[in-house]
């Protein structure tokens, strides 16, 4: 399979989701935005990953490149390539099919429960109802339209969502390790002093990784080995 991620910023990466891309047989590029804007051929590439970042989806007049990336992604999907977006990505997928993307009532940082649809032939079916995972956003966006809504937690009601079979996005990450979360915490300290009703400590973002991380990684594993089979 050929794999092309688009990078946002230095510190946003793919994570853990690193060895599940760059496993046998798979060819893996990238785009990263702060080094080099350009772009592919849609048809380089059998799957599109769209990583996170602390822009909003709307910044093109700060981020130009922005509009470039939205029109991939709108190539991509109709061209019927897998299309995975994490966080910013999913926000931008959304925005592609036609969804408002706007501020959260609430920002969410930290270890929140997530809540699973009980959605039968999704790639989150194997995953726990209820499960811990790492949040990091202060967007949120409306369900585009002919999305199933896989996932939920209290204060972002759009977690997760599907449009059958090839797109797929995620709010939040499972990717997120012990370093990335490092890296988080480094760019993201004014986020964490501002505070909030869903707003952890730095203590407490650290002390979730021991619990959490490992059971995160292997969730991310299960979605998208499931959900590479349902498009093979």
């Amino acid at each position: 399979m050929n794999i092309h991620y688009l990078q946002h910023v230095p510190f946003e990466t793919l994570s853990s989701l690193e060895k599940w891309a760059y496993k046998p047989g798979n060819r893996v590029t990238a785009t990263r935005f702060f080094e080099d804007e350009r772009l592919p051929f849609v048809d380089a590439f059998d799957m599109l990953i769209v990583l996170g970042g602390p822009m909003s989806a709307g910044d093109e007049a700060i981020y130009p490149w922005l509009k470039k990336e939205k029109e991939l992604i709108a190539k991509a999907i109709a061209k019927g390539k897998m299309v995975l977006g994490i966080c910013l990505g999913s926000q931008l997928i959304a925005e592609v099919l036609g969804s408002k993307v706007y501020a959260n009532k609430e920002k969410e940082i930290g270890w929140f429960p997530l809540q699973i649809a009980n959605t039968i032939s999704s790639p989150l079916e194997r995953i726990p109802s209820e499960t811990t995972v790492f949040h990091w956003h202060g967007d949120t966006f409306d369900l585009p339209k002919d999305a199933v809504l896989l996932a939920s937690t209290t204060v972002c009601v759009h977690q997760a969502y599907f449009v059958n079979p090839n797109i797929l996005g995620l709010q939040f990450h499972l990717e997120a390790n012990e370093k990335s979360i490092a890296e988080f915490i480094t760019h993201g300290k004014k986020e964490l002093e501002q505070g909030g009703n869903f707003v952890q400590t730095e203590q407490d973002l650290k002390a979730g990784i021991a619990q959490h991380a490992d059971a995160n990684q292997k969730y991310l594993i299960e979605i998208l080995n499931s959900w590479v089979e349902m498009n093979a």
